[in-house]
């Protein structure tokens, strides 16, 4: 139950003690002689009320610059106030205080002080001289109180006490005043008039200010009159339209809305519109025909028939099942992908075969650019279907899929029926791409909503909310494709099947190129054969010294690069010759070489081993560091790595400690010095297991000082009993390895299983070297090593 204290007596006149404590307000100036209720809740706020009602109920009301700081300092406060008399206080059970306070006199603020958390503030009143008597004062303070009258018959909102007291009062200072106080203006101009001790000064400013209100409420009345206009005219206008409807039907001539549903209608009947839609199609051009033909809910139900006239219903085109001819497009349009190319045809053959068949979603999975997308135009062009591509990178509303309902503004369909839209056909071949970019907020999950869409036993009855009738998507080749698999829902993932692309070879990029790339990039820039002419190594050249992808996009940047030169040659006349680009003047049309050879291959070193990893651009090769120093035995481990990679570098570290008798390593060593492992490229984050190896054998050469061969790259996950435990992307990271010019690979057991999914025309140019434990890697990396068992036997040191 709320606390009242005691109030004070209102005929008092109190004298303005020296100090005051201060009150900070935040969007509100009190100005003397004006009663104004106050709720405070701020701790500082109500100490300084307790403080007023213990000492003389005396308080310095003070505006704060800044309405959002919550604890304002004395330099964030104005340096002219009022001095107040606390009448009234009311102490609520949340905490807060409600204060009614009366304004005595503005002070001028000399310095604050803060003794426990209270501010206080010694005070100098600002005395009001007296206003001189006369026709001009008299005149002044009429015109006030006439515009504040006409304020009110405009229709601004103010008390009834307010009118009678303005009309009593005799004195300009203080009518000055009550009028700035009822007027809705800023805590500035407030503060502004404040601070104006003249009280003839202060009533003009007033007077002012009020007739500057007056001009504002006469243009929002004028504004609320014409708005009133428009609708009068507005319900004029349609009253005379319907009259000219009747005259029109009993003239028999049409209108423009007649004339669009018409339109509707005869696009229906050239349709195979199903009956549950058709229904839905009739119901709406019954109510257009009702309608006004400017309304807003007009051009609504326009748009949605449009729609619905417009989707492709019954219309289908001809599947073209001919493998040789399906194999022959495929052939055409990409180079290799023997596999792929083999399920494809598979997939086709099964729908030659049952043509009912509701197969799998296929899935293509690989790094950028090795062709996924332009995989879906080939089979669509195989076919002799229509191709359409969604674009779900970035998308994480469920409307994008679905639709938004018609109650939205600017609402439209989602992306599966504008795809259908822009086919013309009810049976294209879609492709769903950037499957794994999908995102999802509050506002639903994208991916949740394509379950429906992929699953063959519910798209046939498919519904989009703007539609909001069954579409049948039964007929549709839905196409997907990826970067990678980790981030797809799984249920989503479980619906299709997953076809892996791999990163092309350098032979591959050498034979697309040629073949696809050069021609294409010679006709977009308008150059034939006898203005510039490829050669072998200098097609090469621009593969191995300025590109280093897993796709072809950048090689094709680089070879449009090499055509603009040429073009630019030939258009300005400096052309004489056929341009041969060879490994020679190669630099003179793309520059420097973008990548050398890394000085780290050049010859063994201590303590720094070539890593492999995979990511979903492809493989990479990734250097790893080790250096020692001394310390107190901690290992240091930088190049942002995941939580995965730290555990996996202490697991490494932790097997070579158990082992350091045995590799002769003095184990003051873990002691005394500390040990770093670095991961040159900090900025690009890491994580996973498959560098365990990599990093056992680097620690190892750092410790014993044995240098690493530079000619082998490994790849393994690593336990504490030193076992090498099987990875993924083994085929990437062999390519990667290869662009590099490394020939041996050291490999996990587990993982022999995955060389047949490597070409023979790469597995030809490497040395793959399975291992079950790490030990033997170190006998294949690191130069002289003897593993201790064979030491013992051989009485080698090493």
């Amino acid at each position: 139950m709320a606390d009242e204290v005691n109030q004070v007596p209102q005929d008092e006149s109190p004298k303005i003690p020296e100090v005051l404590p201060v009150l900070p307000l935040r969007d509100v100036v009190v100005y003397p002689y004006v009663i104004q209720p106050l709720s405070v809740s701020r701790e500082v706020s109500i100490r300084a009320i307790d403080t007023a009602l213990v000492e003389q109920r005396m308080i310095l009301l003070v505006a704060q610059k800044q309405l959002e700081m919550d604890a304002p300092g004395p330099e964030d406060l104005y340096r002219v106030g009022t001095a107040a008399l606390v009448m009234r206080v009311l102490k609520l059970p949340d905490g807060r205080v409600r204060a009614l306070v009366q304004g005595v006199q503005r002070v001028k603020i000399e310095y604050f002080t803060e003794t426990e958390g209270l501010f206080k503030a010694r005070v100098e009143p600002l005395a009001e001289p007296e206003a001189p008597s006369g026709v001009e004062t008299d005149a002044l303070m009429r015109s006030v109180k006439q515009s504040l009258e006409k304020a009110t018959t405009l229709g601004k909102s103010l008390p009834q006490e307010v009118l009678a007291i303005a009309s009593n009062l005799d004195n300009p200072g203080r009518l000055a005043d009550l009028v700035v106080s009822n007027l809705d203006l800023k805590l500035a101009q407030n503060q502004e008039a404040l601070e104006i001790a003249d009280p003839m000064r202060r009533l003009r400013k007033a007077h002012d200010m009020l007739l500057r209100e007056i001009e504002l409420l006469e243009v929002q009345q004028k504004i609320t009159l014409e708005a009133r206009g428009e609708m009068d005219k507005s319900q004029r206008e349609y009253y005379l339209r319907q009259q000219l409807k009747a005259i029109q039907q009993e003239l028999g001539e049409g209108s423009e809305l007649a004339e669009e549903i018409q339109g509707f209608r005869d696009k229906l009947a050239k349709l195979k519109v199903p009956e549950e839609v058709m229904t839905e199609i009739e119901r709406q051009l019954k109510k257009l025909e009702r309608m006004h033909p400017d309304s807003s809910e007009t051009a609504v139900t326009r748009t949605y028939l449009e729609w619905m006239t417009e989707l492709p219903w019954g219309l289908t085109t001809e599947d073209n099942l001919d493998l040789k001819r399906a194999k022959q497009v495929l052939d055409e349009d990409h180079y290799g992908l023997a596999k792929i190319k083999d399920r494809l045809l598979e997939f086709l053959a099964v729908r030659k075969l049952k043509p009912d068949q509701r197969g799998t979603i296929l899935c293509f999975v690989g790094p950028p650019g090795v062709g996924k997308t332009s995989l879906g135009r080939s089979i669509a062009r195989a076919l002799d279907r229509k191709f359409a591509r969604i674009s779900l990178g970035g998308v994480h509303d469920e409307s994008e899929i679905r639709g938004h309902r018609r109650t939205y503004v600017g609402a439209m369909p989602g992306r599966i029926v504008q795809a259908l839209h822009q086919a013309k056909t009810q049976n294209p071949v879609i492709m769903l791409d950037e499957v794994d970019k999908i995102g999802r907020d509050l506002r639903g999950d994208p991916s949740a909503a394509l379950l429906e869409v992929l699953d063959p036993e519910q798209n046939n009855t498919f519904r989009d909310h703007y539609l909001n009738v069954p579409l049948d998507l039964s007929n549709v080749l839905f196409l997907a494709n990826a970067n990678e698999l980790e981030p797809v829902h799984p249920a989503f993932r479980d619906r299709m099947e997953i076809i892996h692309l791999s990163s092309y070879t350098l032979e591959e990029k050498h034979a697309i190129a040629e073949s696809h790339l050069i021609p294409r990039q010679m006709e977009k820039h308008g150059l034939k054969a006898k203005h510039l002419v490829y050669a072998g190594k200098g097609l090469r050249a621009i593969i191995t010294g300025y590109t280093r992808e897993a796709g072809l996009r950048q090689l094709e940047r680089e070879i449009g690069g090499v055509c603009r030169k040429v073009a630019r040659s030939v258009a300005d006349g400096t052309w004489k010759a056929k341009v041969t680009l060879t490994d020679k003047n190669i630099q003179t049309y793309l520059g420097p070489l973008k990548f050398i050879p890394d000085e780290r291959l050049q010859k063994p070193r201590v303590g720094v081993v070539t890593g492999l990893a995979w990511t979903s651009t492809g493989g990479e090769v990734l250097f790893v560091e080790t250096l020692s120093m001394p310390g107190k035995g901690g290992l240091l481990l930088t190049g942002q790595l995941g939580d995965v990679m730290k555990e996996s570098a202490q697991a490494a570290l932790s097997y070579i400690r158990s082992r350091s008798e045995a590799f002769q390593i003095d184990p003051e060593v873990f002691q005394k010095r500390d040990l770093h492992i670095h991961f040159p490229e900090g900025a690009i984050p890491k994580d996973g297991p498959s560098a365990g190896l990599a990093m056992a054998t680097a620690l190892l050469s750092t410790l014993t000082g044995v240098p690493i061969k530079n000619t082998v790259a490994m790849t393994g996950e690593i336990d504490l009993r030193g076992d090498a435990l099987a990875i993924g992307g083994l085929k990437e990271k062999s390519l990667a390895a290869l662009r590099l010019g490394i020939h041996d690979i050291v490999i996990p057991h587990a993982n022999r299983k995955d060389l047949d999914e490597i070409e023979p025309a790469v597995r030809k140019h490497l040395r793959f070297h399975p291992v079950r434990h790490v030990e033997e890697v170190f006998e294949l990396a690191l130069e002289g090593w003897v593993r201790p068992e064979k030491r013992k036997k051989s009485g080698s040191r090493r």
